[in-house]
């Protein structure tokens, strides 16, 4: 999957309809993005108000799914967010009832989905149990990983050539011709879609820049994703969170066609153009010939801000849903909710079983 080998792979491209371009708006075609695209002014303001957001969630205590003694008070303020975006687990039957014979395509971000959040990113590694589910469900539905991460990076942690891969937020998709059961073989014929390659060298050049001007910051992590780049404070003292997005926002004034998104304690210098997580799923879904409503199903899975914006893609078209990885009740367009990687692998492996007896 390195890009050695993709260099000499045939490039796919876009229908009109589809094709991505300079963003001057703040709204996605097809729906309003989830992601909030920060002018420069106002990014220590945010990081400001985020500090404040992120100390009283850690306050809050996690929703519990089943089997847990807490509080009346919490028990309603849980039964309210359950009722909204009730568990995949519990909900399985009813999830399995909506496919009506459909083929399910499936979709999952890697960090705090099939991994757990880590300080050092170089260590979110997912569990060999993780692995082989991900492995056993991809042989009944097929299976891409979207991710912010590079996409050689995503696949470095997940080791699984039958799966189709779209890093740096959807920018670098690798789809593959082959069935699933040839997707092994070294002679597939793999198709790259990276609709943001302009932007390479001035990715190159904003990431030396940020690694310069975070050196002094102790705890801060500039991880370069190929089409964008993460600057994570996650160990990052709060006092200096400001001085962070201050130092990230004199580095960007040189690089005006590069904007900033928020994640989990992370920010993201991305390319400006109109592309997502969202348009990257219906992309694939196209090119993998799977954007048949009557016959298809996707379900994406994911804990972050940018996998908003494929829960609104299917809420919006009405052909699939989302399913939030959050321990604690949150704004989502998600229909379901997991509290962590442990339920994912659960769900995976509940749909391994289902498709295996039927």
């Amino acid at each position: 999957m390195s890009d050695h080998v993709a260099k000499t792979q045939p490039v796919l491209t876009l229908p009109p309809n589809m094709m991505p371009s300079s963003a001057t708006s703040k709204k996605h075609p097809c729906s309003s993005l989830s992601v909030t695209y920060i002018s420069r002014r106002k990014l220590a303001e945010v990081v400001d108000g985020l500090l404040g957001v992120m100390t009283l969630s850690t306050r809050k205590q996690p929703y519990v799914h089943s089997g847990c003694d807490i509080s009346s008070d919490k028990v309603s303020g849980n039964n309210t967010w359950l009722k909204k975006c009730p568990s995949a687990l519990a909900s399985f039957d009813q999830i399995i009832a909506r496919t009506q014979g459909k083929k399910i395509a499936l979709f999952l971000d890697y960090d705090g989905t099939l991994s757990p959040i880590v300080n050092d990113p170089e260590k979110a590694f997912m569990s060999p149990e993780m692995r082989t589910a991900v492995k056993n469900v991809a042989r009944f539905c097929p299976t891409a990983i979207v991710s912010g991460r590079s996409r050689d990076k995503v696949f470095d942690f997940v080791k699984l050539k039958e799966l189709y891969y779209a890093g740096s937020h959807g920018m670098d998709i690798m789809v593959t011709c082959a069935d699933s059961e040839s997707i092994t073989k070294d002679n597939k014929e793999a198709k790259l879609f990276q609709p943001a390659n302009e932007f390479l060298q001035i990715i190159s050049e904003v990431n030396k820049s940020l690694v310069e001007a975070t050196r002094s910051i102790k705890g801060a992590i500039v991880e370069n994703n190929k089409f964008c780049v993460s600057v994570h404070y996650r160990n990052v003292d709060k006092k200096d969170w400001k001085l962070v997005t201050e130092l990230v926002d004199g580095v960007l004034k040189a690089f005006p066609r590069l904007k900033v998104t928020t994640g989990r304690k992370v920010l993201e210098v991305r390319p400006v153009i109109d592309w997502d997580k969202g348009k990257a799923v219906e992309f694939l879904l196209q090119a993998l010939g799977l954007d048949d409503p009557e016959s298809v199903l996707p379900i994406y899975i994911g804990d972050d801000r940018t996998d908003e914006d494929a829960f609104k893609v299917f809420r919006e078209r009405n052909c699939g849903f989302g399913i939030l990885v959050s321990q604690v009740p949150k704004e989502t367009e998600a229909f379901y909710s997991l509290t962590g990687p442990s339920e994912v692998m659960e769900f995976l492996n509940s749909l391994v079983r289902w498709k295996e007896q039927s």
